[in-house]
């Protein structure tokens, strides 16, 4: 199965550019090509983009303390594991206090590193990191593997206080899903949501045997999901015909 997920809200589709991000990172900097080091670099600076935004910080520190008094209220529950509330709680804690503990924007000590801007403001020019633009970066790149590994370690480490806020409140969202078995007839499925509840996040799982595409649209009022085909030529089009059983979540 091939899972697509769809955000219904701008503050959902920040967490899930950034955990995108942050697991590419994760994956690039413990190899030892240069061209792999290359991409750790483009994709650090994607995430001090995407972290640049003023009001990311509160808002996922206000996320962690609104989950945090939900769980709260759970204790004494006899139905709730005291240990795992307790375990998840103190996560949120933690959490919590290294982002808030963490001054300014994550990531803004990089800005002091001139060398890095000067990658940055090259690598939006196409093919600008060649070695006579930057002879510097040349070098950088021709070092030992473990060195490159060390540097980028400890820039990344700028940015680790979004990593497991991020991932918790991202796995609790997942964790919230109510499922379903639904039905597109002729290509098109649509449903109405419940106004009681406001949803997040939508998580479609597709066989991939069907070789169909999902195009994804919603809001807090209802989602839409339309099949697309590839044709002959390579272009995405609606497959009218199709009449496919997939699986929905609806995370709130």
């Amino acid at each position: 199965m091939i899972l697509y997920e769809y955000p219904l809200n701008e503050r959902t589709r920040t967490y899930l550019r950034l955990e995108h991000l942050l697991h590419r990172l994760g994956t690039l900097v413990p190899r030892e090509h240069p061209l792999d080091h290359h991409h750790a670099l483009q994709t650090l600076f994607e995430i001090l983009e995407v972290g640049a935004r003023a009001d990311l910080k509160s808002e996922i520190l206000k996320d962690l303390e609104r989950h945090k008094h939900v769980f709260e209220g759970y204790r004494g529950n006899p139905a709730i594991s005291e240990v795992a509330l307790e375990q998840l709680i103190a996560r949120l804690d933690r959490c919590y206090t290294a982002l808030r503990d963490d001054e300014g924007r994550p990531g803004h000590a990089l800005a002091s590193v001139e060398w890095l801007q000067t990658v940055r403001n090259r690598m939006a020019i196409p093919g600008g990191t060649c070695g006579f633009d930057l002879p510097a970066y040349h070098d950088w790149q021709h070092r030992p593997a473990a060195e490159r590994q060390a540097d980028l370690a400890r820039w990344a480490q700028e940015v680790a206080c979004l990593a497991e806020p991020v991932h918790l409140l991202l796995q609790l969202l997942r964790e919230s899903a109510i499922a379903q078995k639904v039905y597109a007839t002729q290509g098109q499925f649509q449903q109405n949501l419940p106004q009681s509840r406001t949803f997040q996040l939508l998580r479609v799982w597709l066989d991939p045997t069907l070789q169909l595409i999902p195009e994804i649209s919603g809001n807090r009022l209802l989602v839409a999901v339309r099949m697309l085909r590839r044709n002959g030529e390579g272009r995405l089009e609606h497959a009218a015909d199709a009449e496919a059983e997939f699986e929905i979540h609806l995370c709130h």
